[in-house]
């Protein structure tokens, strides 16, 4: 039997409702931990990215002041 026609036969509400809900309480702690997982690393990744662009705006400002006979380099 195919899923399709297991479906057929029953309610809407076990198709929308009890199904998708059976499927959080089973595989819950699996989708929470991959979304923290990514969150994680996009927080980490955008920390980064503003680091190292403070970094390059700091430099950029301490170089561009202090050195007036290299700015031909």
């Amino acid at each position: 039997m195919a899923v399709k026609e297991i479906l057929a036969g029953m309610p809407w509400w076990v198709k929308w409702i009890a199904i998708p809900v059976i499927a959080l309480v089973v595989f819950g702690g699996l989708i929470t931990s991959i979304l923290s997982f990514v969150v994680g690393v996009l927080f980490k990744l955008l920390l980064f990215v503003a680091l190292v662009g403070g970094l390059i705006f700091v430099v950029r400002k301490f170089t561009s002041s202090s050195s007036g006979s290299r700015e031909d380099w």
